[in-house]
């Protein structure tokens, strides 16, 4: 049940959110109008989500993941300051970077670690931003935080409106720097800007040890550290919620679509049941 309708959540943002207004992105007060206009009947995101960009493969995860769905309960309209976190291939890049191209500004942030493996996961995603200069020549990329660091190379004047986060928390926990990664969250955020959570849902009570070997991490965990960090929870959502999803398979979440480290064994089992169940939260750094 959501604690707030995600659509007045919405709303309010527009209204009550010092961004929402978008002449300090070089428009008119009619562009900044015919903006708003245009999130409400949704015909922009409808356009990046629908767009040639796309891979066919990232398509194929639209009902799993509900991409408009999503981002619209974050609160996210043309004109925002928006901070992808770990975009990894970049999924929602390929949705966020074009929505935002002309009136708002995309920054993705992405891993610290300089293993070789996350090093040549940035090189890809460089390169992927590189081959289509028209859609993505506006990101900007930089590094998230990390070991109590702020982020590198990403400043937002007068800070972020957005910062989103797919499916990346149980890492975090398991390198031991989730408080701080939330604490930097709070400080590149405007006063009442949003930071959107997705993330693999374990049942309450789950242990850190259940937690890093499967994935899935208790809702209630996230809500109280984002708390302490100093954000309030302004809603929740059932948008990404599966009830196939037992939490309970020998791989953790890799288990499941699009992962599926098991190959073939109980591969139609589990694309049966699809993606993970996922907790979708919307938090806000206070005003005062």
């Amino acid at each position: 049940m959501h604690l707030l309708s995600s659509t007045i959540f919405a709303a309010l943002l527009i209204a009550t959110t010092p961004s929402a207004t978008f002449a300090a992105q070089g428009h008119g007060h009619a562009a900044a109008a015919a903006a708003q206009i245009e999130d409400v009947t949704g015909s922009r995101l409808a356009a990046a989500i629908d767009g040639p960009q796309r891979s066919a493969s990232n398509r194929a995860r639209d009902a799993a993941r509900h991409p408009a769905e999503t981002l619209r309960f974050f609160g996210l309209t043309p004109g925002r300051t928006v901070i992808e976190i770990a975009p990894g291939g970049g999924w929602y890049t390929e949705i966020l970077a074009p929505y935002l191209r002309d009136g708002g500004k995309f920054y993705a942030a992405y891993e610290p670690d300089e293993s070789p493996d996350a090093r040549a996961s940035r090189q890809r995603f460089e390169k992927k931003l590189e081959a289509s200069p028209d859609v993505y020549g506006r990101t900007v990329l930089g590094t998230m935080p990390a070991a109590g660091r702020g982020f590198v190379g990403i400043a937002p004047k007068g800070g972020a409106d957005l910062v989103l986060t797919f499916r990346n928390i149980h890492n975090w926990i398991e390198a031991g720097d989730f408080d701080d990664t939330l604490r930097a969250f709070y400080a590149v955020l405007k006063p009442g800007g949003v930071l959107g959570v997705e993330e693999h849902r374990a049942p309450a009570g789950t242990s850190l040890a259940r937690v890093i070997a499967s994935g899935y991490v208790p809702e209630d965990f996230v809500i109280a550290r984002a708390r302490a960090a100093g954000f309030e929870l302004a809603a929740r959502n059932e948008i990404n919620a599966n009830a196939l999803d037992t939490k309970n398979h020998p791989n953790g979440v890799w288990s499941l679509p699009p992962t599926l480290r098991g190959g073939d064994v109980d591969r139609k089992r589990f694309e049966g049941i699809g993606e993970s169940d996922r907790m979708t939260l919307n938090f806000v750094k206070p005003l005062r």
